[in-house]
């Protein structure tokens, strides 16, 4: 019994790795087109006063007259492309990012279901109790996991969502929908895991989930994306860094309190 608890051990400790916080400073990303705007504005405002009032200038004399004109519109030029490429850059990195952890927290929460379970199993034929009902529930659940949360191309995703814009949308869909269908599918595993361990006499205390993710509509907020030309989109971001980050935490808590009733059970 002690490898089976061992394997969930192990699990628990790939969180690091496989469920990272990401930051609200991702929220700056809708920052870099609003620059590249603004700055874009001035570049035409500047060009068309600089051209409007061009005869009048006390240009000097010789070659280097026009270039006091030019040259401050090849900078803001330049640096308008500048901002541009970053923003490119910065937005496949960001849709990389969420749809990865989205695969790692999956995968890794697969490895810990099933290691769960055999656990389960191998307190049973320890203490003697037929838990045979329970554990098919969590059985279920499993291959349910294993059906539905299939891995998404992160690299794909990242590069299409960036010059596509209904791309784009589409990896929104499926992180808001994904998580809550994920999140909905593991409350029904914990509570099938605090029942068998509760009908073998193991305490389980199941932490209150405190932010349960709601079930957000796609279709609003794709609605309030486009009549606020893309301003709601940085809440739209968010919710996409947020909600899975207050998934994470109750992990950590269900995870911990499970690893202390399970090893109660192996002294």
């Amino acid at each position: 019994m002690s490898i089976e608890i061992e394997n969930v051990r192990k699990d628990i400790r790939m969180r690091a790795e496989s469920d990272p916080l990401m930051s609200k400073a991702w929220l700056l990303v809708y920052l870099i087109p609003i620059l590249a705007i603004i700055l874009g504005v001035l570049v035409a405002v500047f060009w068309v006063i600089a051209i409007a009032t061009a005869p009048m200038l006390p240009v000097p004399s010789g070659p280097i007259g026009p270039e006091l004109i030019v040259a401050p519109f090849v900078i803001w030029i330049a640096l308008l492309y500048l901002l541009v490429i970053v923003g490119f850059i910065v937005s496949i990195v960001l849709i990389y990012k969420l749809v990865k952890r989205r695969n790692t927290h999956f995968k890794r929460q697969q490895f810990l279901f099933e290691d769960i379970v055999s656990a389960l199993r191998a307190i049973a034929k320890k203490k003697e109790v037929n838990v045979e009902v329970e554990v098919s529930s969590c059985e279920r659940t499993v291959r349910e996991v294993k059906a539905e949360e299939t891995e998404k191309g992160a690299v794909l995703w990242a590069i299409l969502s960036a010059i596509i814009i209904l791309a784009h949308w589409y990896v929104n869909y499926f992180l808001m929908k994904d998580f809550y269908k994920h999140e909905r599918r593991e409350d029904g595993f914990w509570e099938d895991v605090k029942s068998v361990l509760n009908k073998m006499g193991v305490t389980f205390s199941l932490p209150r989930r405190t932010e349960v993710m709601p079930d957000r509509s796609f279709v609003l907020y794709l609605i309030l994306t486009i009549i606020t030309l893309g301003l709601f989109g940085i809440y739209w971001l968010y919710v996409l860094l947020k909600d899975p980050n207050e998934h994470f935490n109750y992990h950590i808590q269900v995870e911990d309190e499970l690893l202390s009733a399970l090893e109660s059970v192996a002294i």
